[in-house]
């Protein structure tokens, strides 16, 4: 299945409101980040494990380990859990990552207005 396929799937198993503010962000992301890489974690291990909540991310990040690997990761994460929607924002290592400095404003309690100074 393809990744955007799991992440609409994902999002469409939440109950209301969560799935509606989850759909809303995510299509908010998408307009400021459009050519961004998708990520869907189904959060399980090797063995299959279930370890943490399934999320959506948006963007690449290197992850710099102390021994000096690296690995790809997402940047801007999002996971539903128990009491609302966590949002995850992974260092940024320069400043062009977005066109212009991005704006949280929120609108009601779970759901920020993210808003571009570029694109309103």
């Amino acid at each position: 299945m393809k990744i955007e396929q799991q992440i609409q799937n994902y999002i469409a198993e939440q109950s209301e409101p969560k799935r509606s503010e989850m759909l809303e962000l995510h299509q908010r992301i998408l307009k400021s980040l459009p050519d961004c890489k998708l990520w869907f974690l189904d959060g399980k291990n090797e063995e299959n494990k279930v370890v943490t909540n399934p999320n959506i991310g948006y963007g690449v990040h290197m992850i710099k380990y102390a021994d000096g690997k690296t690995k790809e990761f997402y940047q801007i994460g999002m996971s539903a859990n128990t009491t609302g929607i966590s949002i995850y924002i992974m260092t940024f290592s320069d400043k062009n990552t977005f066109p212009q400095p991005m704006v949280v404003k929120w609108v009601k309690p779970a759901l920020p207005d993210i808003v571009s100074n570029s694109r309103v």
